[in-house]
């Protein structure tokens, strides 16, 4: 088809269609410069001209701007309304690993999250060279394509061939380059995800943010490699870009699956089949496994309080103890489950690479990229941290605001902006010591700090205990599911009968289907966002009233306000588990009863046996830090009879409040590190007042 024919067909087209979308655009013409055209709508128009634009995309994309100028419209100033045509909705959506040189010079549509972005740097739209001889002037188009060079006169027509630029006379268009890796709920566990490079140009430039979830049309063009290489590299030059808000949890569902979903949610023993399909190879933790069957469907989303307050719906959870206790299996059960999930392990990863960053590489051309990390790619889903512990203090400040605000925040550069980072967390630590001390505070067992323990809703202690019923069941269950893996690989006759084989796999099998449960669990996060009603509310008010009124008689702080947070979004998951948008009483008191069990595992003062949440909040309890004030008001009496204290003479004192020779050190400690006291020589104390003195 000739290009007159493009023309004239476009022109009907956009006269019958899209009329009143160019009267408005010359309204705000040239503020905004593009006009919007979906591919279906040119499809039924005239199917044939649809194909030459997937077929022949540069030649009908000109002829449908070329169609645009020659129907004349005017902007308000008298402008001649010439936009950039971008078309939208393309009938078949590319996987960025399927990509090949069939779609070379082709118009293509791809989904993506973006991972690294440039800074906009002009590109020469019309290069003005000027003859140096004769002073004549040549305006050249610059092709698409030539990135790399500019297109030059060949030669003047005073027969002269040396040109200069003329800058001042030579057109510039806007230019930004970012790179898109494929959504990860579109690979099969333990495939990389493949990423491509996108060009964009005009008011395409600067909309779109690491971390954001888009859908890309444009044409597959070819860069030329560097040197005599024979492979060249491959980009999209993108002609429209789109953000979609749609999460990872929106699995494709079938009318099918969705009543196979609501009538599975209609089942009384709902919850218990949830829990039960959560990874039944693993033998006993039954309220861990609850809480992850929780976690997993998360709270209600996002609220926004009347002063602008948002509330996160995620839940983070954390896996302390001892070794050799199945914690990374059932990270990584939960990362295979989850309909969107990131795993990485705390040894290997950098605060850069679990939040994101700004650094100089040659992406950017020498200049500086804007890089996402683990936590912004797996925003709307799940990301698994195993040996948490091991992550670098650096590394595990950075997540702190991930967390809690779930946002990140980044000013480097001379580049400042947020990522979103709406990810639930579980993450796995092993002790320091090697196993779990019940009478020893958390903080002082794991090398993380308070301010970061203080941001997970429900923290598990798993500690391997010496049992002969329970060793004997586990044995049991471990060798079963070894023999059962065996028959099933190997196909062997005998070792177990047919009866006893159903049995068996009837102890380790998920209830519901892994595929259905991830699909049930995706419908639930999309569909139901469940409310409080007044009795669970005033079941879990009731709770955190008592909860208060026992601190305030014990002396220690048994709850605070995090964790009644922290009891809403739990009751929530556990009524979108019934896909019920109402939270019941039922709701309130399993999240009631998770935190309690939470709170005896580790909220327990070791010394006194009160519930404390000081000993996750602050890493210490109440009544160590009653002892450290009474030994800091001790050694400043020492200290104003005596010119020099010695540890001896603070150890004489010890008896009188309560401290005995075990405890001094870490007092000490306390002290030394809240510059309370310092030691000007070794075993010396003396008052920080002193010092100021």
């Amino acid at each position: 088809m000739e290009n007159t024919q493009y023309v004239q067909q476009f022109e009907d087209f956009f006269r019958e269609r899209y009329r009143k979308g160019l009267e408005k655009l010359a309204l705000f013409y040239p503020e905004i410069k593009s006009l919007e055209v979906d591919f279906m709508e040119l499809d039924k128009f005239t199917p044939e001209l649809a194909d030459d634009l997937l077929e022949n995309p540069e030649a009908v994309i000109k002829a449908s701007e070329e169609a645009v100028a020659a129907l004349g419209y005017k902007s308000v100033d008298g402008v001649d309304v010439k936009p950039k045509i971008r078309f939208f909705n393309l009938p078949n959506k590319l996987f960025i690993r399927n990509i090949n040189s069939a779609h070379i010079n082709k118009l293509i549509m791809i989904d993506g999250v973006i991972n690294k972005i440039t800074d906009v740097r002009p590109k020469i739209d019309t290069a003005a060279f000027q003859c140096i001889r004769c002073g004549r002037v040549y305006r050249m188009p610059q092709d698409t394509e030539m990135y790399d060079k500019i297109a030059e006169p060949a030669v003047c027509s005073c027969e002269r061939k040396e040109f200069k630029l003329n800058i001042e006379e030579t057109t510039f268009v806007d230019m930004q380059k970012m790179q898109t890796q494929e959504p990860l709920d579109a690979l099969v566990r333990g495939e990389q995800a493949k990423n491509i490079d996108i060009w964009l140009e005009d008011d395409l430039t600067n909309r779109m943010y690491p971390g954001d979830k888009v859908q890309i049309v444009g044409v597959l063009r070819l860069r030329p490699p560097k040197g005599k290489s024979s492979v060249y590299n491959i980009y999209i030059h993108a002609i429209h870009v789109e953000q979609i808000e749609r999460e990872f949890e929106e699995i494709e569902l079938t009318e099918e699956e969705e009543e196979q979903i609501r009538e599975l949610s209609e089942d009384p023993h709902i919850y218990n089949k949830i829990v039960g399909s959560i990874a039944p190879s693993i033998y006993g933790h039954k309220e861990i496994k609850e809480s992850l069957a929780i976690q997993l469907l998360g709270g209600s989303k996002s609220k926004i309080l009347a002063d602008g307050v948002r509330i996160r719906p995620d839940i983070h959870i954390l896996l302390i103890g001892d070794p050799g206790t199945a914690k990374s299996q059932l990270l990584y059960y939960i990362y295979t489950l989850a309909p969107k999930g990131v795993f990485v392990g705390g040894k290997s990863a950098t605060g850069a690479g679990l939040t994101a960053t700004a650094e100089k590489d040659d992406f950017g051309e020498g200049g500086w990229t804007l890089k996402a990390g683990a936590l912004v790619l797996a925003s709307g889903g799940q990301a698994c941290i195993d040996e948490f512990d091991k992550m670098g203090d650096e590394d595990r400040s950075s997540m702190h605001e991930a967390m809690e605000q779930q946002r990140i925040s980044i000013a480097k550069a001379g580049i400042v902006t947020t990522f979103r980072s709406e990810t639930a967390i579980l993450a796995a630590a092993n002790p320091k010591y090697g196993r779990f001390d019940p009478y020893t505070l958390p903080a002082e067992q794991f090398n993380i700090p308070p301010t970061l323990l203080s941001r997970f809703d429900l923290i598990f202690p798993i500690k391997d205990v010496l049992d002969e019923e329970k060793d004997k069941n586990m044995a049991e269950h471990i060798l079963l599911n070894q023999m059962l893996a065996g028959i099933r690989n190997t196909g062997t006759k005998g070792v177990l009968s047919d009866k006893e084989i159903e049995s068996a796999k009837e102890r380790v099998t998920p209830t519901i289907e892994p595929d259905l449960l991830r699909k049930y669990i995706a419908y639930a996060r999309k569909n139901v966002n469940p409310v409080l009603t007044k009795e669970s509310t005033d079941k879990i008010k009731a709770y955190y009233l008592d909860l208060r009124k026992l601190s305030k008689s014990q002396g220690s702080m048994a709850i605070t306000a995090r964790q009644l947070e922290a009891l809403v979004r739990l009751a929530e998951a556990s009524a979108k588990g019934r896909l019920s948008d109402k939270v019941e009483i039922e709701d309130a008191e399993r999240s009631i009863r998770l935190h309690r069990f939470v709170m005896q595992e580790i909220g327990i003062d070791p010394e006194t046996g009160r519930m404390d949440i000081d000993t996750i909040a602050t890493g210490q309890s109440k009544s160590r830090m009653d002892k450290a004030r009474a030994l800091y008001a001790t050694i400043r009496q020492l200290n104003s009879d005596n010119d020099t204290v010695t540890k001896e003479m603070v150890l004489a004192q010890c008896a009188d409040i309560g401290v005995n020779a075990d405890e001094l050190d870490k007092l000490l400690g306390i002290l030394k590190k809240n510059g309370d006291i310092y030691s000007p020589k070794h075993n010396q104390f003396k008052t920080a007042d002193d010092r100021k003195g």
